[in-house]
């Protein structure tokens, strides 16, 4: 019997990364949305696609959470997006109130799923479906560190002219303004960025990085991000359904590793088929614990306004 993963909102996220799961072949997928129709007409669409891939899944569009019953992973990109001028946090209270709502839903139809969250603020998010489901932390997580790492690397690759594949990239804390890229974990093919470029330079790619969505929100002018951030959400799927054991930056509960308890944070971990299986806690200098530390805080004052 083949996995199962349910994607929670048909939107331009949710569909970019069932198509990415459809073309893999790991998975059978049900695409959710609460819009009548909308997800029917999408997997249909996605469906038709399979043939011309050479993979047998199957793909069911539906507005019943029933559907979802006994998914191995779950993805949650449901909520509103991004406009112009809006940071992540300006979404809080109403994407707050749907993660609620779709939490309920998972007790009651997958109480055994790896749920990644996807719907920004997403750290926060994270914390609400740990409050609304009781599932053990491991098996919730966040996917922006790997997109925060991802951009970072996109953003060295062009500033030296290389291959976007001899890049390496880490960023801890928040997904948000307040994350810290971390240039001393940066590589070009295991060569620290510190020695490739100047400190101003590295500057000011870890500010383009900070603001990596709401440069893309605002060339849109309608929407925000998609093909990244399902791409992000597609490497951790697959490294749970195949028990990678990848080493990725995501945002995890933290029990008392950098100091922190009780917050979810982008931290690297070990991802396989338990979800987060490790927490690997960095030896981080004096300025990088404290640009950490503020990124915490800030994650604090946004959670307390939920």
């Amino acid at each position: 019997m083949k996995e199962k993963v349910s994607i929670i909102g048909a939107g331009n996220v949710g569909a970019t990364l069932a198509q990415l799961v459809a073309r893999s072949g790991l998975a059978d997928i049900v695409l959710f949305d609460v819009v009548r129709d909308m997800p029917q007409g999408k997997a249909l669409d996605l469906s038709e696609s399979c043939p011309l891939w050479n993979v047998s899944v199957r793909i069911k569009g539906t507005n019943d959470y029933s559907d979802i019953k006994d998914s191995n992973i779950v993805v949650i990109t449901a909520g509103i997006a991004r406009k112009p001028g809006m940071s992540r946090d300006d979404l809080l209270t109403t994407n707050a109130a749907i993660i609620r709502a779709v939490s309920s839903e998972l007790v009651r139809y997958c109480p055994d799923a790896v749920v990644i969250v996807v719907t920004n603020p997403m750290d926060a998010m994270a914390q609400v479906v740990l409050g609304g489901t009781g599932f053990e932390p491991n098996r919730i997580m966040g996917m922006g560190g790997i997109l925060d790492s991802s951009r970072f690397r996109t953003f060295v690759a062009d500033e030296l002219g290389i291959s976007y594949q001899d890049t390496e990239a880490l960023v801890l804390g928040g997904h948000g303004d307040q994350m810290v890229p971390m240039p001393r974990y940066t590589t070009v093919r295991g060569i620290p960025i510190t020695e490739l470029m100047d400190r101003d330079k590295i500057e000011s790619l870890i500010e383009r990085t900070r603001n990596g969505g709401a440069e893309i929100v605002g060339l849109l002018r309608s929407g925000s991000a998609y093909y990244a951030p399902a791409s992000s959400a597609f490497q951790m799927v697959k490294s749970v359904l195949l028990d990678e054991k990848r080493v990725v930056p995501c945002a995890a509960l933290l029990n008392g590793e950098y100091g922190i308890k009780g917050v979810f944070a982008g931290v690297p971990v070990i991802l396989g088929s338990n979800g987060v299986e490790k927490i690997i806690e960095l030896q981080l200098d004096d300025s990088e614990k404290a640009a950490f530390l503020d990124s915490i805080k800030s994650l604090e004052r946004l959670l307390s306004k939920i």
